[in-house]
């Protein structure tokens, strides 16, 4: 049974910080590519950050310069570090585990508010 849970999430003013993390448990292994996706309302998912098994980091434009992803292998956690966070970040977060290249898992959602 492969659990992802999420924490970290919450309301906050602009210019704000907070830090998100995804914690992996369960027949995931060997876990590939780590990341995190938002999805505001009547909007699609998207891609915020994600940071591959060497460490290679890839950010969307929207969140560069504020927003800083990182892994700890030995825990299975991937956790996304936002700072000066605007009103327009204001979605639900997901983390997304790559088990392998094939097989991907998704958490259940974070909400992250930013009050103007």
């Amino acid at each position: 049974q492969v659990q992802l849970v999420e924490s970290g999430g919450g309301l906050v003013q602009a210019g704000g910080s907070l830090r998100l993390s995804c914690a992996a448990s369960g027949s995931i292994f060997p876990i590939n590519t780590m990341g995190w996706y938002r999805q505001a309302p009547g909007k699609q998912r998207e891609l915020v950050a994600e940071i591959a098994s060497g460490g290679t980091t890839m950010y969307a434009d929207s969140v560069k310069g504020r927003f800083t992803i990182s892994r700890d292998n030995a825990a299975n956690t991937v956790n996304l570090q936002m700072n000066n966070l605007k009103p327009e970040d204001t979605a639900v977060y997901y983390c997304k585990i790559w088990s392998g290249t094939t097989v991907a898992y998704w958490g259940q959602g974070t909400q992250v508010t930013v009050s103007s």
